[in-house]
């Protein structure tokens, strides 16, 4: 069973038109909806924006359902030139860019009591993820999907700020931004499930940010929802 995580319904909505839909449970507050993509069982949550909301998600979903992997879509502000509008990042590794215990002499990112800083992503699911975007772009049916690997930066943070982004960068040489994937990183990586992290950008993490998020959203979820019907398909 492949489970499926993302932040808000924006994110999901086209994920779910592909499930056949067999049941839907509710724990604290989050609907987990069970069925069927391309014959293969999955589970699929919106669990709400921020790292607190997405650590319950998927330790609720490891616990009472038991996937065999985990993926957490959904969109990011751009951190790159490389990156435009619904472009793809598929995470390498992902960090808490807001994570900070600087003053006991530990680099910023690195979570209290672990030697985690950096966790990446399970190998076969990244590799999974890019061969989908390669299929898609191999058919010739639509415009070429741009996608790249790399640090996604995880926060509890809209990131609208020139200041805020160049600090990002410099701390981290992060790809991308957004407020959950390190969070289901660091709950996939105790529980040792598999995982993958795949974000279309929406904005440009910076003082148009706002704006573009709400006009572009839409427009990035579809990508990923492209790439996770052939994730399926394969």
């Amino acid at each position: 069973m492949t489970g499926i995580i993302c932040a808000l319904d924006v994110e999901l909505e086209k994920i779910r038109e592909l499930m056949k839909v067999e049941g839907e449970l509710e724990y604290s507050g989050i609907k987990y909806t069970l069925g069927q993509i391309s014959g293969k069982q999955a589970v699929c949550a919106v669990c709400g924006v921020g790292k607190v909301f997405a650590a319950i998600c998927a330790q609720t979903m490891i616990m009472k359902f038991r996937p065999d992997e985990i993926i957490n879509v959904g969109v990011a502000g751009s951190l790159s030139a490389e990156l435009g509008i619904a472009d793809i990042v598929i995470a390498r590794q992902l960090v808490q860019h807001d994570m900070d215990v600087t003053a006991l002499g530990l680099p910023r990112g690195q979570i209290l009591g672990t030697e985690l800083r950096y966790i990446p992503t399970t190998e076969e699911i990244r590799d999974k993820l890019l061969s989908c975007i390669f299929s898609l772009n191999g058919s010739g049916e639509e415009k070429a999907i741009k996608a790249i690997t790399g640090t996604i930066a995880s926060g509890d943070q809209f990131i609208a700020k020139k200041a805020q982004k160049q600090l990002i960068i410099a701390e981290f040489d992060a790809l991308a931004c957004e407020m959950e994937g390190a969070a289901i990183a660091q709950v996939c990586h105790i529980n040792k499930v598999p995982f993958g992290v795949i974000r279309a950008i929406s904005d440009s993490a910076d003082s148009s940010s706002k704006m573009d998020y709400k006009v572009f959203s839409k427009l990035a979820a579809a990508n990923t929802a492209k790439i996770m019907k052939n994730y399926f398909e394969l």
